[in-house]
């Protein structure tokens, strides 16, 4: 099989520092793969090598049958990149910026107009093509930096947290845009989000990063069916208590507090569910709500390491954010 990327032993040092450990990942065309860790676990640094933007200390890697190192103009030119920070000029309009990145790419002048008209109208922007991009909505603006990665079509499109800061409205049209530009070119999708239903129902595949090295990789509804037992939520108005009683009294220890509910993993919730029911009662705290359900992906995510995702919301050290500006010549 060809890959679309295949990395071997890859790695990333800033003095004594190691951001990427020996990584060994291969990535399938055609598929959407999500990198998921926590900030500092080397996720974007690791997307930040393959784009080309930062070189490699060791290891070596092929992207779209290019060497990363060898023939990175070659890499550039087959990629596509979404960055999370805006990097769209808002002083022109979505037309003139489509038609930039064109120049940019080397898109030759008798396609440009063809593939602009094309993009505009998979985003739907073909109305306000010659708005400044200053008047547009955020989510407007997503569209357009999304069609624009596209605009010389892409083999690989690297999307770090695409929808970020966007209500969940936007957030749903734009990956209903990816999809349908990844359908409509046949690409390969790379993705970073800290929004586990993005990734859970999206990705094809999961790697999940951990201090530089990848600690899990899978399907997401694999990566479920590793953890074994059920989820119990419960609202009640004492909740450090409650869960300060059930590892005292019923012995469950699997518990934490997502969201002022607490959250207990069990072997069975229809065995464990009344028994919690009755020491609330016992002790006069009042359960507003107690539901279960099937281990999620944020549980494999706490489960591989050791945190929520929601718990750092800085971002990584030496990611997208600290290197976009670097040129890409």
């Amino acid at each position: 099989m060809q890959y679309a990327i295949q990395t071997h032993q890859l790695t990333k040092k800033y003095n004594n520092y190691t951001a990427v450990d020996s990584l060994d990942i291969s990535v399938e065309r055609g598929e959407v793969f999500g990198l998921l860790g926590p900030n500092g676990a080397g996720k974007t640094t690791t997307v930040s090598m393959l784009c080309t933007i930062l070189k490699p200390t060791s290891g070596t890697a092929t992207i779209n049958g290019f060497d990363l190192v060898r023939q990175s103009h070659s890499v550039r030119k087959s990629i596509g990149i979404v960055f999370q920070d805006p990097s769209i000029d808002d002083r022109l309009t979505a037309r003139e910026n489509l038609y930039m990145h064109a120049n940019l790419y080397g898109v030759p002048a008798a396609e440009q107009k063809e593939r602009i008209e094309r993009i505009l109208k998979l985003v739907e922007l073909e109305d306000r093509a010659e708005s400044l991009l200053r008047t547009y909505s955020g989510g407007m603006r997503r569209r357009l930096e999304l069609g624009r990665g596209l605009i010389h079509y892409p083999q690989i499109l690297f999307l770090d947290e695409p929808t970020v800061g966007l209500d969940p409205q936007t957030r749903d049209h734009i990956w209903k845009y990816i999809r349908e530009l990844k359908e409509t070119h046949d690409i390969t999708v790379v993705l970073t989000t800290h929004y586990m239903d993005e990734a859970d129902r999206l990705s094809d595949r999961i790697a999940i990063m951990d201090h530089g090295k990848i600690v899990v990789l899978n399907t997401p509804q694999k990566l479920k069916e590793t953890l074994e037992g059920d989820v119990i939520t419960v609202r009640a108005n004492d909740i450090q208590l409650l869960s300060d009683l059930v590892v005292k009294w019923l012995g469950l220890t699997k518990t934490r507090i997502v969201d002022g509910a607490l959250e207990i993993t069990v072997p069975n919730a229809k065995a464990a569910m009344p028994r919690i029911m009755e020491l609330a009662t016992q002790n006069n705290i009042y359960v507003e709500s107690l539901i279960s359900r099937g281990p999620n992906l944020e549980d494999v995510f706490l489960h591989y390491t050791g945190r929520s995702i929601r718990e750092d919301s800085t971002r990584e050290l030496y990611g997208f954010a600290a290197v976009q500006r670097r040129a890409i010549k």
